[in-house]
């Protein structure tokens, strides 16, 4: 199992420009520690991730309340392109952006979609390459079982 540096890389999601907590606030950082992430790297000109969106978006909705964090990544160089698939679906989960790609060369990936599945731990548990509707079941069951440890 891979760890992720104690949150460090969150953390640059949670740094991201306009994104950090101000002086006196807690940050992003803070409020992941103990929560399960799924963190999904995305593009709009992605065929599956259209698929995905309202399947996060229900995930989010069932589990949130359980201490799972949604954090979708776009991968688009044009952030005019990222806008238009986020009004078309308009997710109320959390949106980065990474026109460069550098978060996602972290996370070695090998297609699109690609979801992360982290556990409480800041461990890596489980990696999606590609979403079809059939896969929602057994993601929703990685996600229960991680929910479930403490």
């Amino acid at each position: 199992m891979r760890r992720i540096r104690e949150f460090g890389l969150l953390f640059a999601f949670a740094c991201a420009p306009g994104v950090c907590a101000q002086a006196g606030q807690p940050s992003e950082l803070d409020v992941l520690r103990g929560r399960v992430v799924y963190l999904d790297f995305w593009a709009s000109w992605c065929e599956p991730c259209r698929r995905s969106f309202p399947w996060m978006q229900q995930l989010k909705r069932s589990y949130e309340a359980q201490g799972l964090t949604v954090i979708a990544v776009n991968l688009d160089r044009d952030r005019a392109d990222a806008e238009s698939f986020l009004r078309r679906f308009k997710p109320d989960f959390q949106i980065r952006f990474d026109p460069t790609g550098q978060w996602a060369e972290q996370f070695e990936l090998r297609g699109m979609p690609t979801s992360i599945v982290i556990d409480r731990r800041g461990v890596v548990r489980f990696t999606h390459v590609g979403f079809r509707t059939d896969d929602g079941p057994a993601y929703t069951r990685q996600v229960e079982e991680l929910l479930a440890e403490h």
